[in-house]
């Protein structure tokens, strides 16, 4: 049904644009915190606002379906899991691989889930992916190189560079586990859920080994804008993108989702055009705008003509990889 796959597809790059938004937002979160709590190692804020967004979000599907624990369903336990383990620990590497990596480097190796995710596919299924989908493929790579201005002669296999990488095989493995057909049926709700407990969990006890004292896990509601912020990121960056993602992947196959997931960092960087100034007034800190520049439209561009492609062309050989899975 090509127009369910093309409504799938749009919906699925909102969810990416819901994504962006935790850029400009979870990097002002952090400085913000990391102000009002001196003396914290990084480690610590960074595992507390996604453990809490996280955390928030499953208490906020809970109180939404009281009974969604009684009514669930082996399957959704299995699939939600998966999916809090893939991306509990992707977004655990990635965030550490980011101190000891460039910002832009960080960006641009994340996208090789789009990489990842076909060749993955090639493997299980003994089917080498098309020639169309290794082009768009190679456009959004190099609309994402283009867009963070990646430096080639920075680029080395580090610590930093060695961690994202691995962050991203996660994030792989989450969007070919979402579009298993043994999985179709599933309520969304309960899936996301589970999903968020788990990253939940796998995080907590990185906040508790960097604590200095138990009430330093109350630092991102100490203030009415902390608290706020938090709360935004978790109802658009953390639950209602979540359970776009989860609703509308199955609708395509995981090699088209992964393409247009690489429309995150596009989102990301228009949003840092303006929201950084607003965000810096709102929780009395100093966060600049980002400028607009050629790349910007450069890089925005082959990501979204590479959107389009797939978007207009269904990929029956990939479609064809999926259902074998």
């Amino acid at each position: 049904m090509p127009a369910t796959r093309r409504l799938a597809i749009l919906m699925l790059i909102l969810t990416t644009a819901a994504w962006g938004l935790s850029f400009p937002g979870g990097k002002a979160l952090l400085t913000a915190a990391g102000g009002a709590l001196p003396g914290r190692d990084p480690w610590f804020f960074s595992s507390l606002m996604i453990a809490s967004r996280f955390g928030l979000g499953a208490l906020l599907l809970w109180l939404a379906h009281p009974r969604a624990f009684v009514q669930m369903r082996a399957g959704e336990w299995r699939q939600g899991a998966g999916l809090g383990v893939c991306g509990g620990f992707g977004m655990l590497f990635q965030a550490d691989g980011l101190a000891f990596a460039e910002a832009s480097t960080s960006a641009f190796l994340t996208q090789f889930a789009s990489v990842l995710v076909p060749l993955l596919i090639a493997l299980r299924t003994r089917r080498a992916p098309s020639l169309f989908v290794m082009f768009c493929v190679s456009l959004v790579i190099a609309g994402v190189a283009v867009l963070a201005r990646l430096d080639w002669r920075a680029m080395r296999l580090g610590r930093g560079e060695l961690e994202t990488l691995i962050g991203t095989a996660f994030f792989a493995c989450q969007i070919i586990w979402l579009g298993r057909p043994v999985f179709h049926g599933n309520h969304t709700g309960r899936v996301t859920l589970v999903m968020f407990l788990t990253i939940a969990v796998i995080l907590a006890p990185i906040v508790a080994v960097h604590a200095h004292r138990a009430s330093d896990v109350l630092i991102l509601v100490s203030t009415r804008p902390l608290a706020l912020t938090l709360l935004a990121l978790t109802l658009t960056c953390s639950l209602f993108a979540f359970l776009m993602m989860n609703r509308w992947q199955p609708f395509v196959d995981a090699t088209t989702a992964s393409i247009v997931y690489c429309t995150e960092p596009l989102f990301a960087t228009v949003f840092a055009l303006f929201l950084p100034a607003w965000l810096g007034r709102f929780l009395q800190i100093e966060y600049a705008n980002e400028g607009a520049t050629a790349h910007l439209l450069i890089g925005g561009s082959l990501i979204t003509i590479a959107n389009i492609l797939i978007a207009l062309k269904p990929e029956a050989s990939a479609a064809r990889s999926d259902a074998g899975r």
